[in-house]
């Protein structure tokens, strides 16, 4: 028997209708400045793809947005042919897939991918400029007071202004988070004259500690705090030591730790998305993936299917993922 398809005039599924919801910072992302909802919405796509947009656009922010969920969501179509409709409105301009660096607490990031929908078609100069925005957010413009204004005509009384009392400040007030010791001497050199009281072995002198206390200070100007100092120093002591002052001199030359990477500057900023090719998934910045399509995947037939995660290249994927993070 026969499947009748949906007519052109098929509704677009009823907003009540049950939905998969994706992952927190995944999912559909709605783009602004679209124009109002209008039953000529995607009237010059073909059927398939008039009915999958319809239902796609009145999925709320954070709906599922892989093939897998929408398949699930309707039954008139298969994972193949709900993947060839997306490519479709990739194509039309209604869709990108993206990767985005998103903070999920406690200083830890992770890449999630987002759909990015537009009910209103947009070409490659709009969705560059858009995505490139979102990958490189502006700082809060900070809040400004107003300045008073014009004294009121309205016979209102006004209030006095009364000007706020700052408390003075002490005439010797002592310096917060200095370098100096209680006792005037550095950490490096406090941490060298602990030495001693932690095994007698390594007791140094005053005289010592000031020779030493450069060495020591470079430690400290790696990261390091002076227990991590002290306990590396006097770790694994022979059964004598001849010379205090010659065996810690060796040991900070010989196990002083590696410089802290550095912090990107602000001239390198760290890249925070990547759009996905709608059809097979390989990233790339959005000037090099117009219609949301790689160059291999432009070249490939319009309704071939994409293709499955699990058959792709793992190695060359991770590659050029690498790749791009390097990119300014």
């Amino acid at each position: 028997m026969a499947i009748e398809h949906p007519s052109s005039a098929l509704r677009a599924p009823a907003s009540s209708r049950p939905y998969a919801k994706a992952n927190p910072g995944y999912g559909k992302r709605s783009v602004p400045d679209q124009r109002p909802p209008s039953p000529d919405d995607f009237v010059l796509m073909p059927e398939r793809e008039r009915h999958i947009a319809g239902y796609v656009d009145r999925l709320p922010d954070g709906a599922a947005m892989d093939i897998k969920s929408l398949a699930k969501c309707l039954p008139p179509y298969g994972q193949m042919a709900v993947g060839s409709a997306l490519r479709a409105l990739g194509v039309a301009g209604h869709l990108r897939h993206v990767r985005c660096l998103a903070a999920v607490g406690d200083g830890q990031v992770r890449w999630v991918t987002r759909t990015y929908w537009s009910r209103t078609a947009r070409d490659n100069e709009w969705w560059n400029i858009h995505l490139q925005a979102e990958g490189n957010p502006e700082p809060p413009t900070p809040f400004v007071i107003p300045a008073p204004s014009a004294p009121l005509t309205s016979g209102a009384v006004e209030a006095p202004v009364v000007p706020q009392q700052r408390t003075p400040e002490p005439a010797s007030a002592p310096e917060a988070a200095s370098p100096q010791g209680d006792s005037g001497n550095s950490p490096a050199y406090l941490a060298l004259a602990r030495l001693g009281r932690v095994d007698p072995r390594l007791a140094l002198s005053a005289a010592d500690c000031a020779v030493l206390e450069e060495l020591a200070a470079e430690w400290l100007a790696r990261g390091v705090d002076t227990d991590y100092l002290v306990q590396t120093l006097v770790a694994g002591l022979p059964a004598a030591v001849d010379s205090p002052v010659g065996f810690v001199r060796r040991r900070l030359r010989d196990k002083i730790p590696p410089h802290l990477p550095t912090a990107p500057t602000p001239d390198a900023p760290v890249r925070r998305l990547m759009v996905e090719c709608t059809q097979c998934g390989a990233p790339g910045r959005p000037e090099a993936l117009p219609d949301g399509l790689c160059r291999s995947c432009r070249t490939t037939a319009p309704d071939t299917a994409p293709v499955p995660t699990a058959e792709r290249d793992v190695t060359a994927y991770v590659g050029t993922l690498r790749e791009l993070l390097r990119l300014p």
